[in-house]
């Protein structure tokens, strides 16, 4: 899957001022993968939040964390300027700009890595394991979670009812995850998966949504410029088909995954 990191940090940065007064459903897979702390048997020494955004799930981490170096990441700029609200001067937390795919930090150096709701942005998901794979000690944890293909699927539906334009943006498969985290010699991964149905008055109110927490279409291949109002009428329509009690949904598929460093001198 080929994306546009360029338009990814771009987006996140314009939207890193509204996100946390929108992305609530964001922050509800945020504390459900908290909730899986529980795996660790020691507290860890360092922790590494990627994909950070506004750094609310890096503060909490600190707060769960008190003693541990809490670092978050993130390619957007403007996501980690909005983050300094949650590194408080009594529980500070080091924010680093980077990309989940190179990241600047050494080998085994960390207990802990967790991130929520990055994966999808990754256009090569065997390149971001694989740096997260690096960067953890041995016998170190990482939590994750990613949004499966039927995200969106009405919207996606609607638009092929437009024209053949890729328009919504492509997500990870369950099986697919599961196989690159296995290729990158990790170890008792467990994966599983929850579902959520927004519903919203109208189609431009869940396009306005997305827009502003920065999830917009960023294929490569996506289509450029303004969509024809013909179209956007066709899609209009072929969305108003899925209403139901007077709204229209919007279905999200969150994958949950959790697997182990090997221990060393483990092949």
């Amino acid at each position: 899957m080929s994306l546009d990191r360029h338009r990814i940090r771009q987006a996140f940065s314009r939207a890193a001022t509204a996100y946390e007064q929108t992305a609530v459903l964001q922050q509800q897979v945020g504390d459900l993968l908290l909730e899986r702390l529980h795996l660790l048997k020691s507290e860890p020494a360092r922790v590494l939040d990627v994909g950070a955004g506004t750094g609310r799930l890096t503060g909490l981490l600190k707060k769960r964390f008190p003693q541990a170096e809490v670092i978050a990441l993130d390619l957007a700029i403007g996501m980690l300027r909005q983050a300094k609200r949650h590194a408080g001067w009594w529980r500070p937390f080091r924010r680093v700009a980077g990309d989940a795919q190179a990241l600047p930090f050494a080998d085994a150096s960390m207990d802990l890595v967790i991130s929520n709701l990055c994966l999808q942005w990754c256009g090569d998901l065997k390149a971001a394991l694989h740096e997260f794979r690096r960067v953890l000690k041995p016998g170190g944890w990482l939590l994750f979670s990613s949004f499966g293909p039927d995200t969106l699927k009405e919207l996606r539906s609607a638009w092929r009812a437009a024209d053949s334009a890729a328009h919504v943006h492509v997500f990870l498969d369950m099986h697919d995850v599961g196989d690159a985290v296995l290729a990158q010699g990790f170890v008792d991964p467990m994966f599983d998966v929850e579902r959520y149905t927004l519903s919203y008055a109208d189609a431009r109110a869940a396009m306005r949504e997305l827009k502003t927490i920065g999830a917009g279409n960023a294929l490569a291949e996506r289509k450029r410029g303004l969509t024809g109002k013909q179209a956007f009428a066709r899609m209009l329509a072929a969305y108003e088909t899925l209403r139901r009690d007077g709204r229209l949904p919007l279905s999200y598929e969150v994958i949950f995954g959790q697997a182990q460093a090997p221990a060393a001198g483990a092949p």
